[in-house]
C-alpha cells in the first residue's frame, strides 16, 4: 500500500485513511491508485464487513492536486483519461462495493474530495467539516467524479446548482447546513468523530453483509448505470473545459494566490 493511504482492519471494519495531511489530502495519481487498491482489498477480504473512509490531519480531501494539473495543461495527460482511469473508476468501485461505506468527514471536502463523499453510503461529519462543490467552477472546469449525477439525487436540482456554481472556496457549506439539507446523516464533535464512526461501522458490520450488499445493489443498480454514463459525459465536457482560457486563468490565479479574472472564453 502506498504511504498516501493508511489501511487497517479491526472488529470487521476496514479503515481507509487518505494520508497527505500537508496537502489537505489533495488527490494525485498515486493517492487515487492507492484508494482503488484499498477498496479492492476491502472487497475481497471476507473479514471486512464495513468500511470507514476518512482523512488524516485537518482536511478530509481538498480535491485534485493542482500541481499535477501542470502535466494536463501541457498536454502530457488527457484530463478525460485522467478521470476515466482515476476518479470515475474509484467512484463506481465504491458504489459497487457489496459492503457499507461510512464517510467520516473530518474537515474540508472540496472539488473531487466533496464528490468522493457522495460515494459513501453513510456520512458522519465533524462539526469542523465543510463542503465546497463549486471548486470546479472556481478554476473554469465542470463538476466531475459523479457530482452532477449524485448531488441532485441527494439535495435536489435547485440546491445542487447553487452548490456547484456559487459554493466556491470562500463560501463553504457548513456541516450543520449540510445536515439540514440531507447531505450528511449526522454531525458530531471533532474529538468524537472516529469513535462514533467506528461504533456505527461495527453496527453495520454486525448486520447480514450479503443483505446489505444486495440492498446497495437495489439502491444504486439503475443509478449506477446512469452514473456510468454521466461520468463519461463529465469526462468529455471536462476535456472541453480544460482547453478554455478561463480554466488556464483559474489555475494560474490559484497557484499565484490571487483572485481569477474570468472573461468567459
Amino acid at each position: 500500500m502506498s504511504e498516501t493511504v493508511r489501511y487497517s482492519v479491526a472488529a470487521g471494519v476496514a479503515t481507509i485513511t487518505l494520508n497527505r495531511p500537508d496537502k489537505y489530502n489533495a488527490l494525485n495519481s498515486e493517492l487515487t491508485a492507492a484508494l482503488q487498491k484499498a477498496f479492492r482489498n476491502a472487497a475481497k477480504d471476507a473479514n471486512v464487513r464495513a468500511v470507514i473512509l476518512t482523512g488524516s490531519g485537518k482536511g478530509f480531501c481538498s480535491g485534485q492536486d493542482l500541481t499535477e494539473f501542470e502535466r494536463i495543461r501541457s498536454g502530457e495527460i488527457s484530463i478525460g483519461d485522467h478521470l476515466r482511469n482515476g476518479y470515475n473508476a474509484l467512484l463506481l468501485q465504491m458504489l459497487d462495493l457489496p459492503k457499507p461505506i461510512l464517510g467520516a468527514i473530518n474537515g474540508v471536502a472540496a472539488g473531487a474530495g466533496a464528490s468522493l463523499t457522495l460515494g459513501c453510503d453513510f456520512r458522519l461529519a465533524s462539526e469542523d467539516a465543510s463542503f465546497v462543490f463549486g471548486a470546479f467552477v472556481s478554476i473554469g472546469l465542470v463538476p466531475d467524479t459523479g457530482a452532477t449525477a449524485l448531488l441532485p439525487q441527494i439535495v435536489g436540482a435547485t440546491r445542487a446548482f447553487e452548490l456547484l456554481t456559487l459554493n466556491n472556496n470562500s463560501r463553504r457549506l457548513s456541516a450543520e447546513v449540510a445536515h439540514s439539507w440531507g447531505l450528511v446523516n449526522r454531525v458530531t464533535a471533532p474529538d468524537q468523530l472516529m469513535g462514533k464512526a467506528q461504533n456505527i461501522a461495527e453496527e453495520l458490520a454486525a448486520l447480514p453483509t450479503r443483505a446489505i450488499g444486495l440492498t446497495k445493489r437495489a439502491l444504486y443498480g439503475n443509478l449506477s448505470r446512469a452514473i456510468a454514463e454521466s461520468l463519461e459525459y463529465e469526462a468529455q465536457l471536462q476535456e472541453i473545459a480544460a482547453r478554455t482560457a478561463d480554466h488556464h486563468e483559474g489555475v494560474q490565479a490559484f497557484l499565484e494566490k490571487r483572485p481569477p479574472v474570468f472573461r468567459g472564453e
